[in-house]
């Protein structure tokens, strides 16, 4: 295997970013997905502009479109092709727009895309994401689409140049593809083995985050406790545990994130580290999908609901009042109603803080769809998700609530005339619930502020400042 070029990868400025009369052409990124995607996405802002391109203003219609697709999420096809449907109309009164689509449901369609949609200019896949600004060029030259994937990684994502929206927090990516064989997934087979980024490649990428201001990293991969990176020339590696035990040792960080976490690589090492590493945030997104052992099975997770239970009890007794937040499917294929009950009463032991949960639907490629297991109906699945999110709906309510009257440290991520909006510790970027603050005198994005929580619902809290 080819180790992926690590060093600064660099875009030159290109023609096809200027218009005819010399203006610089918008683009807009649409990202649908997971935090890989929201990663995806800044790189790819990031190259435009290296180009020269510059970001159309909200509400405004930019001359080139690029769609990040997923092709995990349900009905992730019929989003894309229902966006592209809804952008012809606008290409068609646009004179010179493009429309690029990339990401995992690209990769894996290759020529579907502009067979069902034949005017995308641009398809690129999961690993080659640096080269959209000269495919745009080619296609704005040439007057025909252009179509290249590639089957292995050549560049790591994060080489490429970034345009992030948050000055005070940033992701970092430290490994790419996986190496497990959920049933239920088909990452391995678009983003290939798990390759992880050497340990000092990851800190000087760290080290230039902080120097730009940012406070928080969030430590990205698919499987990212599985980390085992090779230092330097040595042939020493360096466990997930170790890394950031680095990572903490940098001046200027101040929370360190990680996700998407597997049960099966979350060692009593990386356990420990939650009782040495204050920088470390009391949260944890440990994704365990079922409550049923036969369910659990059938998706080749590699560890019975119990095993998940017992790691969840360790990391509390190393962190007491630690958050935790995990990932469900119900109405997977063979799912019983007992099956389903026992999730239900799993969540009633668990006591997670919050979860998200998704009907199956089957994903093209995906072993999944091989399996000799009965299928769930629709109206079952919509049965099964309701009862699931009512249940653990009260769950998070009668969590959070615990909250009001404690004191909590907030960090700002907007401020406007209504007031601040920020996270406090177990409120990941993007996915998770938010904490308002009526009184936004003196804040700006990037501040942390010590607040008393007055109010909660089930997914956000309320908070004013400390005197």
């Amino acid at each position: 295997m080819t180790t992926p070029v690590s060093t600064p990868t660099i875009i030159a400025p290109s023609e096809a970013a200027l218009t005819a009369d010399g203006r610089a052409r918008t683009y807009e990124v649409r990202t649908f997905g997971c935090q890989m995607n929201v990663h995806d996405s800044e790189r790819l802002s990031g190259s435009l502009e290296s180009a020269g391109y510059v970001r159309a203003e909200a509400g405004t219609d930019a001359d080139v479109v690029v769609i990040n697709t997923c092709a995990v999420r349900d009905n992730a096809a019929g989003k894309l092709y229902g966006t592209l449907g809804h952008l012809k109309s606008r290409k068609d009164a646009h004179g010179g727009m493009q429309i690029a689509v990339g990401g995992c449901l690209a990769q894996m369609d290759k020529d579907a895309v502009q067979q069902k949609a034949p005017w995308v200019d641009v398809v690129f896949g999961t690993h080659n994401m640096g080269s959209l600004p000269g495919m745009l060029e080619r296609a704005r030259h040439n007057g025909e689409a252009e179509l290249e994937i590639l089957e292995s990684l050549e560049v790591f994502p994060s080489t490429l140049p970034t345009k992030r929206d948050s000055v005070h927090s940033g992701w970092v990516s430290i490994s790419v593809g996986c190496n497990n064989t959920c049933t239920f997934c088909i990452v391995p087979s678009l983003r290939g083995k798990e390759i992880d980024r050497r340990p000092g490649d990851v800190l000087a990428e760290v080290q230039a985050l902080v120097d730009q201001g940012v406070l928080e990293v969030t430590l990205l991969g698919q499987n990212v406790n599985a980390y085992r990176g090779t230092m330097g020339a040595s042939t020493e590696i360096a466990d997930f545990a170790l890394l950031i035990e680095y990572v903490a040792e940098i001046p200027g960080i101040e929370r360190i994130r990680y996700t998407t976490s597997h049960p099966n690589e979350f060692t009593q090492r990386l356990i420990d580290v939650y009782g040495t590493v204050p920088k470390l945030v009391n949260h944890l997104h440990l994704p365990v999908q079922h409550g049923s052992d036969r369910i659990l099975m059938a998706m080749k997770r590699g560890y019975t609901a119990m095993e998940y239970k017992s790691t969840i009890r360790k990391l509390r007794a190393v962190r007491p009042g630690i958050s935790l937040s995990s990932d469900f499917i119900v109405g997977f294929p063979g799912e019983t109603e007992e099956d389903f009950q026992y999730l239900l009463d799993w969540l009633t032991e668990a006591q997670l803080d919050r979860v998200g949960c998704f009907q199956y639907s089957p994903v093209e490629g995906a072993p999944a769809n091989l399996l000799d297991l009965a299928v769930v109906p629709d109206d079952v699945k919509q049965d099964r998700w309701e009862r699931f999110m009512a249940h653990q709906q009260a769950i998070s309510s009668a969590r959070l609530q615990l909250r009001i009257g404690k004191e909590i440290e907030v960090l700002i991520d907007e401020v406007d005339e209504q007031g601040a909006v920020g996270r406090c510790f177990f409120d990941a970027p993007e996915i998770d619930g938010n904490v308002f603050i009526d009184d936004a005198s003196g804040l700006k994005p990037g501040d942390k502020v010590w607040c008393t929580v007055t109010d909660a619902d089930e997914y956000d809290l309320w908070a004013e400042k400390r005197d």
